[in-house]
């Protein structure tokens, strides 16, 4: 292809085409305990992917109170919560599988890293990391595999 036509057919594309377009039209709001470090960790894995983050330290009760609100149980919770347009966001989720969430538009909740998984974004530790799924949250508040990450 000449440099010309590859021009003329990127122009062409609607910008929220093209990568991390999407993800910084709109911010993801990120609601977490004051003392948690690792959530500062993923907002920073969020915005180093394109993401803008938004980070707004909350007391901890009003977190749980939040999450419950959101359709988050118990067994889908972790130490954070996000907002991303219209989904929740729980945990230590990459930015691909929101990015994902957000291009592909499903009818969910959102999205979870149940846990504090080690070797998930903000939870890195070294070389040391655990195999963890992200959970697609269904509206009925029940979940299932989106993607898996050995």
């Amino acid at each position: 292809m000449h440099r010309r036509s590859l021009l003329l057919a990127a122009a062409a594309l609607p910008l929220t085409a093209l990568p991390g377009f999407a993800a910084a039209a709109e911010p993801i709001q990120i609601m977490k305990s004051p003392s948690c470090g690792c959530c500062t960790a993923w907002a920073d894995h969020l915005a180093a992917a394109g993401f803008r983050t938004e980070v707004r330290d909350i007391a901890d009760e009003d977190l749980w109170a939040m999450k419950e609100r959101l359709g988050v149980s118990g067994d889908l919770a972790s130490c954070h919560t996000a907002m991303a347009g219209p989904y929740v966001i729980e945990g230590h989720v990459p930015a691909s599988d929101i990015q994902r969430l957000l291009t592909e538009q499903l009818a969910a909740l959102g999205l979870s890293v149940p846990g504090m998984p080690i070797g998930s974004p903000g939870m890195e530790m070294g070389g040391e990391r655990e195999a963890f799924n992200t959970l697609l949250i269904l509206a009925d508040a029940t979940a299932e595999v989106f993607a898996s990450h050995p």
